[in-house]
């Protein structure tokens, strides 16, 4: 089947948009499709749906303060999202300005410049004068980057509340929002019925919400994300298949990051450990080799995240499920309440 944009269109009312998170963060709540229709449940009831031996995979990804402000040589205004770090110094950005600074310009961030080195597929290639560190100067001077829907300035609230609380590795601008209804009570008490948890991480960048811009999918350019996968997570992984568990992934980033390292994987392997940048593309017939359940979080409309919902749960019950959590009063998005799908016979 040919897909096009308006397969994965729907009706949202803005006033569903999540603004803020939960008061606690297992008190949002689980949508779960099951043999009579669908389970309205609480996310602190996730325990009772997962089994022993299952194993929740995790990205461990640290959201870092990217949206910066600062100024041309001219005086004119420019906002900056660092969508990736290169290294201590060197920096890929979104650059918001009246007009779009040229290479060789210099930028003032915070008493601190920055040169313009290349442009690089819509993005900027910024080099730190005078020694400093990009890391540093986010976490002295940025912003977290809250995304485009959510309508209030980041607060120290959601400097906490927009982050795991098993975050490790900084470099994400948006946040593995599935993760977000983890707390450690949760996690401990999974652990004492014996579900295993396992970690990776894959740095989500500002393209997770941009929506597709084409009507034929298959014609859309995937952005890309640097992953990482342990050889102790792969070790784990293989473990639990072997002995019939269920591999649960806690959220799309977890999906992308899993089913690319399948994708590298060598002869007779089931994943490749190590560090890659993934475009995967996942759509409606996508193959999937490792994940056999998904808890995620409610996608925009027209969006890639959206169509790998589609293709791990099926489109038909997508559809359905994004009636029903409409038609329930859901919270949607980032600051939203969460579903627990598990994997089509057919791949989607």
């Amino acid at each position: 089947m040919q897909w096009t944009i308006d397969d994965f269109d729907f009706a949202l009312p803005p006033e569903l948009i999540a603004q803020f998170p939960a008061a606690e963060r297992t008190g949002s709540r689980l949508l779960v499709p099951d043999a009579a229709g669908f389970a309205d449940r609480r996310f602190a009831e996730l325990p009772r749906l997962l089994r022993a031996g299952d194993l929740l995979v995790f990205n461990q990804t640290r959201v870092v303060k990217a949206r910066l402000f600062g100024e041309k040589a001219t005086g004119g205004k420019v906002e900056l999202l660092i969508e990736r770090v290169l290294g201590t110094d060197h920096a890929l950005a979104h650059v918001r300005a009246s007009h779009a600074p040229k290479v060789g310009a210099v930028l003032r961030i915070a008493g601190t410049e920055a040169v313009v080195e290349e442009r690089l597929e819509g993005l900027t290639l910024l080099r730190l004068m005078g020694g400093g560190s990009v890391f540093e100067l986010m976490e002295a001077h940025g912003a977290m980057p809250l995304p485009p829907y959510i309508d209030h300035v980041p607060t120290e609230a959601d400097d906490a509340r927009y982050q795991t609380v098993y975050a490790r590795t900084p470099g994400a601008v948006a946040a593995p929002t599935a993760g977000l209804h983890f707390d450690e009570a949760l996690l401990q008490a999974l652990r004492e019925i014996g579900v295993g948890t396992a970690f990776l991480t894959l740095h989500v960048g500002a393209g997770t919400f941009q929506p597709v811009r084409v009507d034929k999918i298959e014609e859309h350019v995937m952005h890309g994300e640097w992953y990482e996968i342990a050889p102790e997570t792969v070790a784990a992984i293989e473990a639990v298949k072997a002995r019939g568990g269920k591999v649960v992934a806690v959220g799309t980033t977890s999906v992308r990051a899993l089913e690319s390292a399948a994708l590298r994987a060598p002869a007779g392997a089931l994943l490749a450990a190590g560090a890659e940048e993934t475009r995967i593309f996942i759509t409606p017939g996508f193959e999937f080799r490792v994940v056999d359940r998904l808890v995620t979080n409610f996608h925009l409309p027209k969006s890639t995240l959206l169509m790998l919902v589609a293709a791990f749960a099926g489109y038909d019950l997508m559809r359905r499920v994004y009636a029903h959590a409409i038609a329930e009063r859901y919270r949607f998005f980032s600051y939203g309440d969460a579903m627990l799908l598990d994997r089509a016979v057919s791949g989607g």
